[in-house]
């Protein structure tokens, strides 16, 4: 629907808000939040939208996790050296929608592109889908070991795509199939299920000298891993952040090592199955909204 007088930024942040996908700001002209602890911040409400748009020609950001979405990003090689693994070139593969149709037709499976469709600026595709019932599928990036193949990576909790109406390099998302979004197909689902978790063991957080301080240390400490450790399966990054805004306070009050705090946490972070990289941007990030704050503990 249109909305007189608005920004197409604005315009695109309230049609996603309008289909119950929760939006966030991205940098303008640019891929990369323009807000900190963006997942649990993105919003449906039309009010805080409007005002957040009307500050600057946001580009539109997506958190796939709230929205319930699942995204498969079809890219396209960005340079003639970026080219595929012999085991994706003797199938003829020259980009991402290859891969998913060779893995189509590995499966039997007709190439699922009956759902709602973005190209993306470098002329790759997002395929947008519902996530299914239970535990979703966590991002993946190409031949990883839970990925689907080259140049193929997925979008759920703890990720985002950058939504239509934007523009990136001068090139604009836009919206090739304006259809519903159909769930995603069983079979895609079964091959980015996560693999269980092995037994984890207990995270020991050793810190020198005695007394009260040591004490309050370590049992602060103690409690931010119990907070990752123990957060619900959609609750993982958020409570990730959270901790590490806390303990940053007492990283940038001198009391704790930044690297043995990023250590702890990490280390939390990837027993509840996060993947690593994504764990230390929010870790790297929560430790800077700390700082801001510094805390000393009383000896």
């Amino acid at each position: 629907m249109p909305y007189p007088d608005c920004s197409a930024q604005l315009t695109a942040a309230l049609d996603a808000a309008s289909r119950d996908w929760h939006v966030f700001p991205l940098i303008p002209g640019d891929k990369r939040p323009a807000i900190s602890n963006w997942e649990p911040r993105a919003t449906t409400d039309p009010d805080r939208i409007t005002r957040a748009w009307s500050a600057a020609a946001f580009n539109v950001g997506i958190a796939t996790g709230p929205s319930g979405l699942i995204v498969i990003d079809l890219d396209k090689p960005k340079h003639p050296s970026d080219t595929p693994p012999t085991t994706w070139a003797e199938h003829g593969v020259t980009e991402g929608a290859d891969v998913l149709a060779v893995l189509c037709e590995r499966h039997s499976q007709p190439f699922p592109a009956d759902t709602y469709t973005v190209r993306t600026w470098s002329g790759g595709t997002h395929l947008y889908f519902t996530a299914p019932e239970g535990e979703p599928p966590r991002n993946t990036a190409g031949d990883s070991a839970r990925g689907l193949g080259w140049k193929v990576d997925t979008r759920a909790w703890g990720g985002l795509v950058v939504g239509s109406g934007s523009t990136f390099a001068a090139h604009p998302y836009e919206v090739i199939r304006n259809g519903p979004v159909a769930p995603l197909p069983g079979w895609l689902a079964e091959l980015l299920r996560p693999a269980p978790l092995p037994p984890q063991a207990p995270i020991t957080v050793a810190l020198t000298g005695r007394g009260r301080r040591t004490a309050f240390l370590r049992s602060a400490v103690s409690g931010e891993v119990q907070r990752v450790t123990g957060s619900g399966p959609h609750e993982h990054n958020n409570a990730l952040y959270v901790a590490a805004v806390a303990l940053g306070q007492l990283v940038a009050g001198g009391e704790l090592s930044e690297a043995e705090v990023t250590g702890w946490l990490l280390t939390a972070a990837l027993q509840v199955g996060q993947g690593e990289r994504e764990a230390r941007r929010t870790i790297a990030s929560g430790l800077r909204a700390g700082a801001r704050r510094p805390r000393t503990v009383a000896a």
